[in-house]
């Protein structure tokens, strides 16, 4: 009798050891197409994680530098000072909106001024120019700053969508080990129906942080656009009081 029990208890436990004991022993026996979606899932979450540290830290020195600029911009009284003064502030998309308006008047200066002549006035006409190029400039500033900031809401609108694919086909494998096991106990769909659930948990712990940073970012973008707006309405104002009749 004790034999017996013996016999029982140590089969018992053989075969409980053969059987997923956590997430790791999960991993390591599950199918080839899960295994592919996860790796997948991983990648897309490092890559967005390395984008969201960079953009982070790249947005608040942006930010700093702009400020600054600003600063120094508002308490001189020379655009030529101010001019070599941005030369500091390389970060600064406001710096780089001003250098192009600088260098635009002081093209027209050069053209439009006669020989002997030391007058800083320009024809009104040119203004045009020098608002074209704050716009130019404006506008590859906001394309380098929303650089890699898409490739965020790529992964947080595909990367559940990928997620429940692995996890259909979990559910998937689940139902063929039923039908071949001609039983639907616990024992035969737990291992596959853990592996949709791990898949679904991947592809949120991908699309979640992306998609709150790329909010972020967005937010953070559009204030420095709009600082860049407001400076190139400013700088016309002044250089149309000062540079042109």
């Amino acid at each position: 009798m004790w034999d017996a029990i013996w016999v029982n208890l140590v089969t018992a436990q053989a075969e409980a050891a053969k059987e997923p004991t956590g997430i790791v022993d999960i991993l390591m026996e599950t199918s080839g197409v899960v295994l592919g979606v996860l790796l997948l899932l991983a990648a897309l979450s490092v890559i967005s994680w390395y984008i969201i540290g960079y953009k982070w830290f790249y947005l608040r020195k942006v930010r700093n530098e702009s400020l600054k600029f600003l600063d120094v911009f508002w308490q001189s009284k020379r655009l030529d000072a101010i001019y070599q003064s941005a030369e500091e502030f390389a970060n600064a998309p406001v710096s780089q909106v001003f250098k192009a308006g600088y260098i635009e008047l002081s093209k027209l200066k050069n053209r439009e001024k006669p020989e002997g002549n030391d007058s800083m006035k320009v024809h009104l006409s040119g203004i045009e120019n020098v608002d074209r190029a704050l716009r130019r400039a404006t506008s590859s500033e906001m394309t380098h700053l929303e650089s890699m900031v898409p490739f965020l809401a790529t992964v947080g609108s595909t990367a559940p969508f990928i997620g429940l694919f692995g996890t259909v086909w979990g559910i998937m494998i689940a139902f063929v080990n039923i039908e071949a096991a001609g039983a639907a106990g616990i024992d035969v769909v737990a291992a596959p129906i853990a592996e949709a659930l791990i898949v679904t948990a991947a592809g949120l712990f991908a699309a979640i942080p992306a998609v709150v940073f790329y909010n972020l970012f967005v937010n953070r973008i559009k204030v420095l656009g709009a600082e860049m707006e407001n400076f190139s309405n400013d700088f016309l104002n002044i250089v149309k009081r000062h540079f042109f009749d």
